[in-house]
């Protein structure tokens, strides 16, 4: 199964689990940005869509305002053919001050995603509060998973191994499995 490694904003820089993750998944692509300092909604959705497109059934695993932007892109393309998705630590885009330079991004939808997906929230994340993250699981049926006190679960937070990322991915891929069937 191929997996979409969909960083946010500042790509993931060296040491982060998702580049981490590239090292040890052969099957594992890594979804690259022309501008990762400046997010273009319109231009991110352009390469994740070309992303999709190369790979077949591809498991998203997303951090951040890479989780913001796979929401997007399901609720543009419901049909695209994506086996299911690993949200880490969502960036509530919503609640920045205006010149933040993620506040442009576009509102977080908050339409059901069609295909399975875990949200890996952190009780004490600085750009997502529990409350808003419960929201956004429960609005795009995601299943929840409880981190603790991780972070943003990044290089800074300590997470630059993170082999819960993997067995979170694994039990996605055994519920795509079953919603397939």
């Amino acid at each position: 199964m191929s997996r979409l490694i969909i960083p946010g904003w500042q790509g993931s820089g060296a040491g982060h689990w998702q580049r981490r993750w590239l090292d040890v998944d052969a099957d594992a692509r890594f979804v690259e940005q022309d501008d990762w300092f400046a997010p273009d909604l319109e231009a991110w959705l352009v390469r994740l869509d070309a992303a999709v497109r190369r790979v077949r059934q591809p498991t998203l695993v997303a951090h951040s305002l890479g989780v913001i932007l796979v929401a997007h892109y399901a609720s543009l393309y419901p049909r695209a053919p994506i086996a299911g998705a690993l949200l880490v630590a969502p960036a509530d885009v919503d609640n920045l001050p205006a010149d933040h330079p993620l506040a442009d991004f576009g509102s977080v939808p908050l339409k059901r995603l069609p295909f399975p997906s875990i949200l890996a929230l952190s009780r004490n994340d600085p750009y997502v509060s529990v409350e808003r993250g419960r929201l956004f699981a429960a609005h795009w049926g995601s299943e929840l998973h409880d981190l603790g006190t991780a972070g943003h679960v990044n290089t800074e937070s300590g997470h630059g191994k993170w082999a819960d990322g993997f067995r979170l991915a694994a039990r996605l891929g055994n519920r795509a499995v079953k919603a397939a069937a």
